[in-house]
C-alpha cells in the first residue's frame, strides 16, 4: 500500500513541476506581450510630444513676429498722438493779428480708447431702455395710441351697422 501512495506521491510531484513550468513560461510570455505594448505605446507618445513640441515651437514665431508687427503700429499711433499735440490749437489765432488765447483747452488724447468706448455703449445701453411706451386713451392699453386702437374701430364700425 506504501508503494501504492509513493507512486502517486511521485506522479503528483511531476505533474506539479511540469505546470509550474508551464505557468512560468505563460508568465514570461505575458509580460513580453504587456512590454511589447508598452513598447509602442511609448513610442506613439513620443512621436505625439515631438509632434505638440515643433507646434509650439512654431507659434512661439509666430507670436514674436505678431509682437514686432503690434510694437509698430502702437508706437506708430504714439507718434501720432504726439503730432497731434503740438499742433496749435483751432481757436489759437495769436500771430494773425490777434491776442494770444491762455485759457484754451489743450488736448492731449485724441483717440477714444477702449475703456471710453466700452463706456459710452453702457451708456446708450442704459439711455435706450429709458424710451416711454406708448399708452392708448381710448383702451387704457399699453403698446398703441388711439388712432391705432383695434377697440375704437371696431366700436365705429359695429355704430355704422346699427
Amino acid at each position: 500500500m506504501c508503494e501504492k501512495y509513493n507512486s502517486t506521491i511521485a506522479s503528483l510531484k511531476r505533474k506539479v513541476r511540469t505546470l509550474t513550468n508551464e505557468n512560468d513560461e505563460l508568465k514570461t510570455i505575458d509580460l513580453t506581450k504587456e512590454i511589447n505594448s508598452k513598447d509602442v505605446e511609448i513610442d506613439f507618445l513620443e512621436n505625439e510630444v515631438a509632434h505638440l513640441e515643433e507646434e509650439n515651437k512654431n507659434l512661439k514665431v509666430e507670436v514674436d513676429a505678431l509682437k514686432k508687427t503690434f510694437s509698430k503700429f502702437s508706437s506708430s499711433s504714439e507718434k501720432l498722438e504726439n503730432l497731434l499735440g503740438m499742433q496749435r490749437c483751432v481757436f489759437d489765432k495769436a500771430g494773425l493779428g490777434y491776442e494770444e488765447m491762455n485759457n484754451v483747452k489743450h488736448y492731449q488724447n485724441f483717440f477714444e480708447r477702449k475703456e471710453m468706448i466700452e463706456k459710452n455703449k453702457v451708456e446708450n445701453v442704459s439711455s435706450k431702455r429709458k424710451v416711454t411706451k406708448n399708452m392708448c386713451e381710448y383702451c387704457g392699453k399699453i403698446g398703441h395710441i388711439s388712432s391705432t386702437c383695434y377697440h375704437k374701430r371696431n366700436a365705429m364700425v359695429e355704430k355704422e351697422w346699427y
